[in-house]
Protein backbone atom coordinates (compact mmCIF):
# COMPACT_ATOMS: atom_id res chain seq x y z
CA UNK A 1 0.00 0.00 0.00
CA UNK A 2 1.33 3.76 -1.02
CA UNK A 3 2.90 5.71 2.15
CA UNK A 4 2.50 9.25 2.66
CA UNK A 5 4.42 11.19 5.54
CA UNK A 6 2.14 13.50 7.25
CA UNK A 7 3.69 14.90 9.99
CA UNK A 8 0.80 17.77 10.74
CA UNK A 9 -2.11 15.26 10.77
CA UNK A 10 -4.36 16.03 14.10
CA UNK A 11 -7.68 14.70 13.10
CA UNK A 12 -9.80 12.25 11.35
CA UNK A 13 -9.62 13.88 8.01
CA UNK A 14 -6.10 15.47 6.27
CA UNK A 15 -6.09 17.40 3.12
CA UNK A 16 -2.15 15.70 0.87
CA UNK A 17 0.08 18.94 -0.44
CA UNK A 18 -0.43 20.23 -4.02
CA UNK A 19 2.98 17.83 -4.97
CA UNK A 20 1.84 15.02 -2.47
CA UNK A 21 -1.70 15.31 -4.02
CA UNK A 22 -0.28 15.32 -8.06
CA UNK A 23 1.83 12.33 -7.05
CA UNK A 24 -1.22 10.49 -5.38
CA UNK A 25 -3.00 11.09 -8.69
CA UNK A 26 -1.17 11.58 -11.46
CA UNK A 27 1.91 9.01 -11.14
CA UNK A 28 0.20 6.48 -8.62
CA UNK A 29 -3.33 6.80 -10.27
CA UNK A 30 -4.91 6.26 -7.03
CA UNK A 31 -8.85 7.70 -7.14
CA UNK A 32 -11.80 7.85 -4.88
CA UNK A 33 -12.27 4.63 -2.89
CA UNK A 34 -8.64 3.80 -2.85
CA UNK A 35 -6.84 2.77 0.38
CA UNK A 36 -3.03 4.40 1.32
CA UNK A 37 -1.05 4.67 4.67
CA UNK A 38 0.06 8.14 6.56
CA UNK A 39 2.94 8.34 9.13
CA UNK A 40 3.24 11.05 10.80
CA UNK A 41 6.87 10.57 12.29
CA UNK A 42 5.90 10.68 15.80
CA UNK A 43 4.91 6.90 15.93
CA UNK A 44 1.43 7.32 14.46
CA UNK A 45 0.05 4.67 11.36
CA UNK A 46 -2.89 5.63 9.82
CA UNK A 47 -5.07 3.24 7.08
CA UNK A 48 -7.13 6.36 4.96
CA UNK A 49 -9.98 6.32 2.27
CA UNK A 50 -9.20 8.72 -0.77
CA UNK A 51 -12.63 11.00 -0.32
CA UNK A 52 -12.02 13.60 -3.52
CA UNK A 53 -8.95 12.76 -6.05
CA UNK A 54 -8.60 16.14 -6.85
CA UNK A 55 -5.08 16.40 -8.57
CA UNK A 56 -4.49 19.41 -6.80
CA UNK A 57 -6.40 18.71 -3.34
CA UNK A 58 -6.35 14.95 -2.46
CA UNK A 59 -8.86 14.38 0.81
CA UNK A 60 -8.43 11.63 3.02
CA UNK A 61 -11.07 9.99 5.18
CA UNK A 62 -8.90 8.50 8.81
CA UNK A 63 -10.00 4.75 8.90
CA UNK A 64 -7.81 3.05 11.30
CA UNK A 65 -4.91 4.54 13.56
CA UNK A 66 -2.06 2.65 15.27
CA UNK A 67 0.17 4.43 17.71
CA UNK A 68 3.75 3.60 18.70
CA UNK A 69 4.05 1.86 15.49
CA UNK A 70 6.98 -0.34 15.39
CA UNK A 71 8.60 1.61 18.32
CA UNK A 72 12.31 0.43 18.96
CA UNK A 73 13.86 -0.40 22.12
CA UNK A 74 16.51 1.70 21.81
CA UNK A 75 17.62 5.39 20.75
CA UNK A 76 20.69 5.53 18.59
CA UNK A 77 22.10 9.53 17.91
CA UNK A 78 25.01 9.48 15.37
CA UNK A 79 27.07 12.80 14.99
CA UNK A 80 29.07 12.69 11.77
CA UNK A 81 31.15 15.26 10.12
CA UNK A 82 29.96 15.79 6.38
CA UNK A 83 31.63 14.09 3.36
CA UNK A 84 32.53 16.39 0.88
CA UNK A 85 30.62 14.60 -1.83
CA UNK A 86 27.15 15.03 -0.24
CA UNK A 87 26.12 12.04 -2.41
CA UNK A 88 27.74 9.98 0.13
CA UNK A 89 26.36 12.06 2.66
CA UNK A 90 22.39 11.09 1.83
CA UNK A 91 23.72 7.53 0.96
CA UNK A 92 24.08 7.14 4.70
CA UNK A 93 21.09 9.29 5.95
CA UNK A 94 19.19 6.84 3.17
CA UNK A 95 20.71 3.35 4.46
CA UNK A 96 20.55 4.52 8.49
CA UNK A 97 16.95 5.40 8.02
CA UNK A 98 16.01 2.05 6.45
CA UNK A 99 18.09 0.15 8.69
CA UNK A 100 17.02 2.27 11.93
CA UNK A 101 18.29 5.63 13.42
CA UNK A 102 16.84 8.11 15.56
CA UNK A 103 18.49 11.28 15.63
CA UNK A 104 21.71 12.80 13.21
CA UNK A 105 23.88 15.31 13.85
CA UNK A 106 26.62 16.99 11.38
CA UNK A 107 29.36 17.99 12.99
CA UNK A 108 32.43 19.93 11.65
CA UNK A 109 35.54 19.28 12.76
CA UNK A 110 39.08 21.08 12.22
CA UNK A 111 39.99 18.62 9.46
CA UNK A 112 36.21 18.51 7.75
CA UNK A 113 35.97 19.44 3.93
CA UNK A 114 32.69 20.56 4.00
CA UNK A 115 31.05 22.96 6.28
CA UNK A 116 28.01 24.22 4.92
CA UNK A 117 25.03 21.73 5.00
CA UNK A 118 21.69 21.80 2.97
CA UNK A 119 18.98 19.95 5.53
CA UNK A 120 16.42 20.80 3.55
CA UNK A 121 17.97 18.19 0.55
CA UNK A 122 18.82 15.86 3.07
CA UNK A 123 15.23 16.04 4.91
CA UNK A 124 13.83 14.96 1.82
CA UNK A 125 15.80 12.29 1.35
CA UNK A 126 15.35 11.17 5.07
CA UNK A 127 11.35 11.41 4.30
CA UNK A 128 11.48 9.06 1.33
CA UNK A 129 13.54 6.25 3.15
CA UNK A 130 10.71 6.66 6.14
CA UNK A 131 8.12 6.20 3.36
CA UNK A 132 10.02 3.10 1.57
CA UNK A 133 10.75 1.04 4.60
CA UNK A 134 7.13 2.42 6.18
CA UNK A 135 8.99 3.62 9.21
CA UNK A 136 6.44 5.70 11.88
CA UNK A 137 8.92 7.48 13.30
CA UNK A 138 11.16 9.85 11.62
CA UNK A 139 14.58 10.72 12.39
CA UNK A 140 15.61 13.92 13.39
CA UNK A 141 18.31 15.96 11.32
CA UNK A 142 19.94 18.04 14.09
CA UNK A 143 21.16 21.51 12.08
CA UNK A 144 25.40 21.35 12.14
CA UNK A 145 27.31 22.47 14.48
CA UNK A 146 31.16 22.60 15.37
CA UNK A 147 32.75 19.91 17.33
CA UNK A 148 33.22 21.86 20.04
CA UNK A 149 30.12 23.24 20.35
CA UNK A 150 28.71 19.95 20.34
CA UNK A 151 30.50 18.47 22.74
CA UNK A 152 29.65 21.31 25.08
CA UNK A 153 25.76 19.90 25.29
CA UNK A 154 25.19 16.82 27.89
CA UNK A 155 23.76 13.21 26.56
CA UNK A 156 22.64 10.29 28.38
CA UNK A 157 23.54 7.13 27.61
CA UNK A 158 26.86 5.31 26.39
CA UNK A 159 28.54 7.75 24.24
CA UNK A 160 31.45 6.92 21.76
CA UNK A 161 34.06 8.21 19.68
CA UNK A 162 35.30 5.97 16.26
CA UNK A 163 38.88 7.15 15.41
CA UNK A 164 42.00 5.72 13.42
CA UNK A 165 44.52 6.95 16.21
CA UNK A 166 46.68 3.95 16.85
CA UNK A 167 47.09 5.35 20.48
CA UNK A 168 45.17 4.24 23.06
CA UNK A 169 43.11 1.53 23.79
CA UNK A 170 39.95 1.04 21.66
CA UNK A 171 36.90 -1.75 22.26
CA UNK A 172 34.19 -3.32 19.51
CA UNK A 173 30.79 -1.85 20.03
CA UNK A 174 29.53 -5.10 21.54
CA UNK A 175 31.81 -4.48 24.30
CA UNK A 176 31.39 -1.02 24.89
CA UNK A 177 27.31 -0.87 25.11
CA UNK A 178 24.54 -1.34 26.87
CA UNK A 179 20.76 -3.31 25.05
CA UNK A 180 18.49 -1.08 24.89
CA UNK A 181 19.63 1.86 25.77
CA UNK A 182 20.31 5.39 24.22
CA UNK A 183 23.72 5.47 22.39
CA UNK A 184 25.84 8.66 20.90
CA UNK A 185 28.25 8.09 18.45
CA UNK A 186 30.94 10.30 16.97
CA UNK A 187 32.41 9.90 13.50
CA UNK A 188 34.80 12.03 11.71
CA UNK A 189 35.89 13.15 8.09
CA UNK A 190 37.61 11.81 5.96
CA UNK A 191 41.05 12.36 7.61
CA UNK A 192 39.68 11.52 10.54
CA UNK A 193 39.38 13.56 14.07
CA UNK A 194 42.86 15.09 14.97
CA UNK A 195 44.32 13.51 18.13
CA UNK A 196 42.98 16.91 20.39
CA UNK A 197 39.57 16.34 19.27
CA UNK A 198 39.90 12.70 20.50
CA UNK A 199 41.34 13.82 23.54
CA UNK A 200 38.42 16.11 23.99
CA UNK A 201 36.00 13.48 23.57
CA UNK A 202 37.68 11.13 25.98
CA UNK A 203 37.97 13.87 28.63
CA UNK A 204 34.25 13.91 28.23
CA UNK A 205 33.63 10.44 29.00
CA UNK A 206 33.60 9.39 25.73
CA UNK A 207 34.68 5.54 24.77
CA UNK A 208 37.27 4.93 22.13
CA UNK A 209 35.18 2.54 19.41
CA UNK A 210 36.95 0.10 17.00
CA UNK A 211 34.97 -0.34 14.00
CA UNK A 212 37.83 -3.24 12.38
CA UNK A 213 40.70 -3.25 10.84
CA UNK A 214 39.99 -1.92 7.91
CA UNK A 215 39.93 1.96 7.20
CA UNK A 216 36.69 2.69 6.49
CA UNK A 217 34.74 5.44 4.71
CA UNK A 218 33.30 8.21 6.96
CA UNK A 219 29.71 6.82 5.82
CA UNK A 220 30.59 3.66 5.55
CA UNK A 221 31.63 4.13 9.13
CA UNK A 222 28.37 6.14 10.04
CA UNK A 223 26.28 2.64 8.72
CA UNK A 224 28.82 0.07 10.38
CA UNK A 225 28.07 1.39 13.75
CA UNK A 226 24.08 1.83 12.61
CA UNK A 227 24.05 -1.59 11.95
CA UNK A 228 25.58 -3.46 14.57
CA UNK A 229 24.01 -0.64 17.48
CA UNK A 230 20.36 -2.18 15.67
CA UNK A 231 21.83 -6.15 15.48
CA UNK A 232 22.77 -5.70 19.17
CA UNK A 233 19.00 -4.97 20.17
CA UNK A 234 17.64 -7.29 17.72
Amino acid sequence: MHIFYTPDITQNTYTLSEEESKHCVRVLRLSIGSLVNLVDGKGGFYTAEITSDNPKKVRLSVQKVESEFNKRNHYLHIAVAPTKNIDRLEWFLEKATELGIDEITPIITDRSERRVVKEDRLIKVITSAVKQSIKAYHPKLNDAISFDAFLSQSFDGDKLIAHCIDSGSKKYISDLIHPHGKYLVLIGPEGDFTPEEVNEALNKDFKALTLGNNRLRTETAALSACFEINYINR
